[in-house]
């Protein structure tokens, strides 16, 4: 069972107290690490109760990240990237390498997410993981051997490795800024459902009110110029996480340094009236009310209130795990 001490109460001090169910995902992370790796759903309705959330809403965060596993793993448990570089370079091989090795089979709970059996041992399992570093078959099957022994493979220690190191992360992640921004760096949810909703439409109104253009560093990545006053900037970023409200923007605050930085000032179900007016509100320096800016809607129930999940919905399958 999950148990509330003091690292859960440390986890929950960086969140407002209006705002803990932003906790949800270090929480299940916590709680999947006292499982032995695992995320059965009494861990999950736990979270819910220390967040004060309906379960539904765990659910829906511990079901969609791949780094939750909902059957059981080995006490080493090794992730191989899935990515298309990887894939090219020979990743398939080193699962298969790894499954053999260990003999254990492949067991997938989506068309996504595929973890392996466990060794007999308790020891090892195989998963999926994106975006990581190379290694050969060979290399991996010593790493394997080396954890059996007790043993710890060398890794790089932070900082200490070539700048160029350093460099793929910085120019790999559209996060990263290698421009100026503004003051209010104003982020534009670039994914289908929000360019379907309007969200072209949401970045030509505001680069057109603050009379800045695109600068565009690569086919991925455009950040606009920056205004006159150095307040404002538009830029894109990728899955807000709550299609249902599409459009919608974050606003990256960099108005108070460092140490009053945010990036989790959302408004979604924007429309061109309304970021026009999230700007001048800004720029006065008030803060806009987070959240959907439809006054007809409550979070992200529908207009006029809720049609479904109006009973307590059922906990996720747990793949045969018995602490479920």
């Amino acid at each position: 069972m999950f148990t509330f001490h003091k690292q859960v109460k440390e986890i929950l001090s960086h969140y407002p107290a209006n705002y803990k169910q932003s906790a949800v995902i270090p929480l299940l992370d916590l709680a999947q690490q006292q499982h032995g790796g695992c995320l059965p759903v009494s861990a999950m309705n736990a979270v819910a109760k220390i967040i004060e959330v309906a379960p539904i809403r765990v659910y829906e965060v511990a079901t969609f990240y791949s780094m939750f596993n909902r059957t059981k793993v080995g006490k080493y448990h090794l992730l191989v990237c899935g990515t298309t570089p990887c894939m090219i370079r020979g990743s398939r091989e080193i699962e298969d390498t790894l499954l053999e090795h260990l003999g254990v089979k492949r067991n997938c709970q989506s068309f996504m997410i595929c973890l392996s059996e466990v060794t007999k041992d308790g020891l090892f399992s195989v998963g999926e993981m994106e975006c990581m570093e190379d290694v050969t078959p060979k290399r991996v099957v010593e790493i394997v051997e080396a954890l059996r022994r007790g043993e710890k493979p060398p890794v790089a220690k932070i900082i200490e490795v070539a700048p160029i190191r350093v460099y793929e992360v910085a120019t790999f992640y559209s996060m990263f800024n290698r421009t100026k921004v503004g003051k209010y760096h104003l982020l534009v949810c670039g994914t289908t459902p929000c360019m379907i909703r309007g969200s072209r439409e949401i970045e030509d109104t505001l680069l057109e009110h603050l009379g800045v253009k695109r600068n565009c560093q690569s086919f991925m990545i455009c950040l606009s110029e920056v205004t006159k006053d150095g307040l404002f900037s538009v830029g894109e970023m990728e899955c807000m996480g709550c299609c249902v409200n599409a459009p919608m923007i974050t606003v990256a605050d960099y108005s108070n340094g460092s140490e009053g930085y945010t990036y989790t000032y959302y408004e979604e179900d924007v429309t061109p009236k309304r970021v026009v007016e999230i700007v001048e509100a800004l720029r006065r320096g008030e803060k806009p009310p987070r959240g959907t800016q439809n006054p007809k809607r409550i979070n992200s129930g529908p207009e006029g209130g809720n049609t479904t999940l109006l009973s307590e919905p059922k906990p996720p399958p747990c793949q045969g795990l018995d602490a479920c």
